[in-house]
């Protein structure tokens, strides 16, 4: 039976899967944990990943520029250049690498005039694959040999439950409470995990407050878009990539229900807490 996916698609989520084993072959055993000058964690983990992945998309048919967490940043003036290319991140969620808790993925988009419009993430630990391209569904796959089953975002559940995050704390609570009221659940998740929960109908908002990359994202939004859903900025417009100089998203709100006005709501809270 032919898969319901593009051949693309699954060449794609088969280099992810190559870079998960990498990454699991790391996981099982005891690593150093380095840190880079932003602070943020690295282990052989990361680099074994970014290894695998740069080397599959390196034999595709369409070889295009390649940005990575883990690799040599082209400069802007490189980048601004760029109609398509691979947004990559090897191991989004490495200090839930280093807690063992499995709330890590391997994070794989291509981003086309600013859009994500392919995009696969992966989680090692459950092998559970996300996998999506515009104008198309968002898909679910357990393992290689599973079937693919199609995910879709719910309407907006009461109470809401929002999607937060494991490591990074909970910013926001004002402006959830303003676009949601005060009843709301919470569920933690690492990685870009909290995307894929509102593409499968399992949460309904994930805001969030503070720096992420343009790595951190492209790949899960495009599956949660596919699934019925949006990511937008806190003025309501549609997270775009390939912006500027810097690689840092502004600040997001990311929703299951898009039946809702949710820039209205947005400015309505921005109006509120300027008054």
């Amino acid at each position: 039976m032919k898969p319901p996916v593009s051949p693309l698609l699954l060449q794609i989520g088969d280099i992810a899967r190559a870079a998960a084993a990498a990454i699991l072959e790391v996981y099982s055993q005891d690593f150093e944990v380095q840190h880079k000058s932003d602070r943020s964690p690295v282990t052989a983990a990361d680099l074994a990943a970014q290894r695998v992945i740069a080397a599959g998309l390196a034999q595709l048919d369409e070889v295009l520029p390649v940005l990575s967490e883990e690799a040599r940043i082209a400069s802007w003036t490189q980048r601004q250049t760029w109609t398509r290319y691979w947004l990559v991140d090897p191991l989004d969620g490495t200090r839930e690498f280093v807690k063992r808790n499995g709330e890590f993925t391997v994070n794989i988009a291509l981003i086309d005039q600013h859009a994500p419009v392919l995009g696969v993430v992966l989680a090692p630990v459950t092998g559970d694959l996300y996998a999506a391209e515009r104008g198309g569904h968002a898909w679910r796959q357990a393992d290689a040999s599973a079937p693919w089953e199609r995910i879709t975002t719910r309407s907006l559940t009461s109470p809401p439950v929002v999607a937060g995050s494991r490591s990074h704390g909970s910013h926001g609570a004002v402006l959830l409470q303003e676009l949601l009221g005060d009843d709301y659940l919470e569920s933690p998740m690492g990685s870009s995990l909290k995307f894929c929960l509102l593409a499968r109908g399992d949460a309904d908002v994930y805001l969030r407050r503070g720096a992420t990359s343009e790595w951190d994202t492209a790949a899960a939004q495009c599956v949660l878009e596919a699934a019925g859903g949006a990511v937008l900025d806190l003025a309501g417009r549609p997270l775009r990539y390939n912006r500027g100089d810097s690689l840092i998203n502004p600040e997001f709100l990311a929703v299951g229900d898009t039946a809702i006005d949710w820039a209205a709501r947005l400015l309505a809270a921005d109006m509120e807490d300027n008054d």
